[in-house]
């Protein structure tokens, strides 16, 4: 494949409100269509300082919209941006993105990628529609233009390149488990963080050390800082992180947002326990439990700190139950799905 005359438009945001996710799987496919020689430009509703220093550092253009998020003026400018750049494809990442904002991009004559998650939309107009979960099947997208072509399932995962390097590791598993590593999205408006660290902190298992990350929209960082340094726990606060795949290389055990990151997760094949911080995480978590994959923790405003400990001790303390859900999670994400997409669009033309 050779992209070098063809510009990719990739319409996404990102705030405290939707999380940071949209825009980071967005960034997977960047990556994978600048490697075959394209150019990718985010174009932006929201603004995020962090979020945009780091895109335009992976050769990314970042442009801001003027208009509301989601409407027909926004379809009108998104698709007026795509032609002005001389841009074929559109990819849409958000729930905002429905049936007659699809529609105003295809009747301008442009290429349109979907990225969704739950069926959202009245009706889909888009060339492709990518749903990269688990639960992803025909059904969500029965209201489909004839020539929609759907692609659906955890081989189609946007995995970053960041991820790649990691192809073929083999995961050490110590009879007990003392790193965790804690991910719980880029924004965490409701604190869940501090609940799962108030919790750590009650177990009883020497040298265990945590690391935490913070995302760049969370608002709670003065609060999580207060609590560190509480012993007799190693305990550090990671931000801006531009590597997760490190840190869940280093970690024995994650505690994770059950969004996207399950899938990065599922790659590393570390074993995790995951929360639903949304309602499109729902299905997510209980899929993840039903194969094995995971341990679904539930609803973080039903959070319940004994539960959540009886589960994390058992993974900490019982090697054969993380080595079990390693092979249960790790072929479910290749690292090969870029490709197959950025495949199915060059075939589209």
């Amino acid at each position: 494949m050779d992209l070098r005359w063809k510009n990719l438009l990739i319409r996404a945001d990102a705030s405290s409100q939707i999380g940071t996710g949209h825009i980071m799987r967005c960034l997977a496919l960047a990556q994978a269509w600048q490697d075959v020689g394209g150019h990718s430009t985010f174009v932006m509703a929201t603004e995020s300082a962090n979020l945009e220093s780091r895109l335009k550092s992976e050769g990314t253009d970042v442009i801001h919209l003027s208009s509301q998020p989601g409407t027909g003026d926004d379809s009108t400018e998104s698709s007026g941006l795509a032609r002005r750049m001389s841009a074929q494809w559109v990819v849409v990442d958000g729930y905002h993105f429905g049936a007659e904002y699809q529609q105003i991009i295809k009747d301008s004559g442009l290429r349109l990628l979907l990225i969704d998650d739950n069926g959202h939309a009245d009706h889909y107009y888009a060339d492709i529609i990518l749903n990269q979960n688990i639960h992803a099947h025909k059904g969500l997208y029965v209201n489909r233009q004839p020539s929609t072509h759907l692609l659906l399932g955890t081989k189609y995962v946007l995995l970053r390149r960041e991820f790649l390097k990691w192809r073929g590791w083999k995961r050490d598993f110590p009879q007990i488990a003392r790193k965790i590593l804690v991910t719980l999205g880029g924004a965490d408006t409701s604190n869940v963080t501090l609940k799962v660290l108030q919790a750590i902190q009650k177990i009883d298992i020497p040298d265990l050390e945590v690391k935490i990350i913070v995302g760049p929209s969370n608002p709670h960082l003065q609060e999580l800082q207060s609590v560190v340094f509480h012993p007799p726990l190693a305990i550090s606060i990671l931000q801006n992180v531009a590597d997760i795949s490190d840190l869940m290389a280093w970690s024995d055990v994650a505690v994770s947002g059950a969004g996207s990151t399950c899938w990065e997760l599922a790659f590393m094949g570390l074993p995790s326990l995951i929360l639903i911080l949304a309602q499109n995480q729902q299905a997510i978590a209980q899929e993840m439990a039903n194969e094995g994959a995971a341990v679904n923790c539930g609803w973080y405003h039903q959070f319940s700190r004994d539960q959540f400990l009886h589960h994390l001790q058992d993974l900490i303390t019982n090697k054969a139950n993380r080595l079990r859900m390693t092979h249960r999670e790790k072929p479910l994400v290749d690292g090969l799905g870029p490709e197959r997409i950025l495949g199915q669009m060059v075939a589209m033309g």
